[in-house]
């Protein structure tokens, strides 16, 4: 129940917690670094490469449940019949992952990875909320620095054009997808 709690909890109460918690004068980490080990912590969301490790570490920490429930969920869907055959016939742990469990979970992996790429392409919260795409810029994805251009430069061509620009890679990344999973796609 708690390995679920960063996926059902809310994304902007989480995502500030988060940012208290990084924050280099009085967060948690660095006052537990100092009080556990007396070494200073870094910036987290001052330094360009530490914020942007934060920014990915935060999505990855939110969605890991969904993934892992989704998996999970498959496993458990897979008969343990074809696993007690795997070992009448002398199958090891890892060819038992390999021809019995894999071959199950393809699809369902597919599946989370499209999702996962769909989301994450256009995952605005995690680095507006946490470094609003600091510092000096260095943190944007394609979302955060879209509404930069269209609304706060007052750019709205360019803010456009930037989210556009996920469309070539997004579009033939999902009709890949939708193609290994037996969907027919329409030309």
């Amino acid at each position: 129940m708690i390995f679920l709690l960063p996926w059902a909890v809310p994304s902007i109460p989480t995502i500030f917690s988060f940012r208290w918690m990084l924050n280099s004068e009085w967060g948690m980490f660095n006052t537990l670094l100092w009080d556990m080990f007396g070494i200073e912590g870094p910036w987290w969301l001052v330094r360009p490469n530490l914020a942007f490790g934060s920014v990915i570490f935060v999505h990855i920490w939110k969605y890991l449940p969904f993934w892992t429930l989704i998996l999970l969920a498959g496993r458990l869907a897979i008969p343990t019949d074809l696993y007690e055959a795997a070992r009448i016939d002398g199958a090891s742990p890892v060819q038992q992952f390999w021809y019995v469990t894999w071959p199950q979970l393809k699809n369902l992996y597919i599946t989370s990875t499209l999702l996962s790429t769909i989301w994450s392409l256009g995952d605005f919260n995690s680095v507006y909320l946490l470094t609003g795409g600091g510092p000096a810029d260095k943190t944007h994805v394609l979302a955060t620095l879209g509404i930069r251009y269209a609304f706060n430069l007052q750019q709205l061509g360019t803010g456009v054009a930037t989210v556009m620009t996920a469309l070539p890679f997004l579009i033939p990344l999902v009709i890949l997808l939708l193609r290994r999973l037996g969907g027919r796609v329409e030309k």
